[in-house]
């Protein structure tokens, strides 16, 4: 009798922590309402001469901080390539030189009064290691852990750890287990600090859906959010082919200009998958839609959620289009009360014009995400 009244207050005892941790990272979730990702400066840095002190040093200056911050913003995404911090085999002996120029763009990005989340974003084949296999997943475990302790004198209400950006495993139930590992490894180094996590493959809604919450409660879960990628991604050069012969494809999706669009494909199944664009009623409708369904996930899990990448390439998007676009996704989002940081700051989704040291914001832009105060 004695060990069961003992089974039932341990029980409710945890129960109680798990929903205490659950409200702390509800709460914390609410500095991550407006955000921007800061890509190509700790990450997709293409540049020959590679990820170099010059760079890290003139990529992101304090006046592009003070502009994030005076359009409205209340944290960024800080994109991280592990890949060139990581030693064979001592993967948990980071470089001091190059996490001295990481330290720096964090303690800026904090002085401004912004949040930040530290968002590990190797490039596909540093993932496809993740997948294939153990011992990388280990040694990315004693990686995290260690850059988790690292910061973790660093106050957890302004600084977030997110495991991996679209891990790109199709196998859902392996990477249920590595992203438990690398969470777990996380909470070691860090104890009080809040994690990101996400869906396998591209973090997508239906990636969301599929996945089962983390064993523990000190987590916000996020999804990505580029659909319909025939809208979003017209004119890009990577990804699915077809797309870099689309341009000025309209939003809402209808039959008004899309023949003229599709007409461009030179292939006849492209094709088909542009003139499927225009019937497929694209709208805000749409949006409430799907992103409602990532809505309904953390409502039955009791999860707080946020949406840390959505965006349109601006190259060969119609600048109108593109704002009603973010507009209505950003609306839908907010309407759920769903957080998010839009992709990206100074890159070819940006939020801002004009080069590196002169940037100013795109008035469309900001209009459409209802920042600017």
């Amino acid at each position: 009798m004695h060990k069961i009244i003992l089974l039932l207050l341990i029980f409710f005892s945890f129960a109680a922590f798990a929903q205490t941790n659950s409200s702390l990272a509800q709460r914390r979730a609410a500095h991550l309402r407006h955000g921007i990702n800061l890509s190509e400066w700790f990450a997709q840095v293409y540049d020959p001469k590679g990820y170099t002190k010059e760079h890290f040093e003139n990529w992101t200056s304090a006046s592009d901080i003070a502009l994030i911050k005076s359009i409205g913003f209340d944290h960024v995404r800080l994109s991280v390539n592990p890949a060139p911090m990581i030693r064979h085999n001592r993967a948990d002996e980071i470089p001091p030189e190059y996490l001295g120029y990481l330290d720096s763009a964090v303690k800026m990005i904090l002085d401004h009064g912004l949040a930040v989340i530290i968002d590990m974003h190797p490039e596909s084949d540093f993932k496809a290691k993740l997948v294939e296999h153990d011992d990388f997943v280990e040694q990315f475990s004693d990686f995290w852990r260690a850059i988790a302790r690292h910061y973790s004198s660093y106050d957890p209400e302004m600084v977030f750890f997110e495991v991996l950006n679209e891990p790109e495993f199709r196998d859902r139930y392996r990477w249920a287990g590595v992203q438990a590992k690398l969470a777990n490894a996380i909470r070691e180094g860090a104890p009080q600090h809040t994690v990101i996590a996400a869906g396998g493959n591209y973090s997508d809604v239906a990636d969301l859906l599929s996945m089962t919450p983390l064993p523990d409660s000190n987590v916000i879960y996020n999804f990505h959010f580029y659909d319909p990628h025939t809208f979003t991604h017209q004119g890009a050069t990577w990804g699915i082919n077809y797309w870099h012969f689309e341009s000025k494809l309209a939003y809402p999706s209808s039959m008004e200009n899309t023949p003229k669009v599709a007409a461009a494909e030179p292939d006849a199944l492209n094709r088909l998958y542009v003139l499927r664009y225009g019937l497929d009623h694209w709208d805000a409708n749409r949006m409430a839609v799907e992103i409602g369904q990532a809505t309904e996930w953390a409502k039955h899990w009791n999860v707080p959620l946020t949406c840390n990448e959505f965006g349109v390439y601006r190259k060969d998007s119609d600048p109108q289009d593109r704002a009603r676009w973010l507009h209505d996704v950003r609306t839908t989002l907010e309407h759920d009360g769903i957080g998010w940081s839009m992709w990206d700051y100074s890159g070819s989704f940006g939020v801002v014009n004009g080069p590196n040291g002169n940037h100013t914001p795109d008035t469309g832009t900001v209009d459409a995400l209802g920042v600017k105060r």
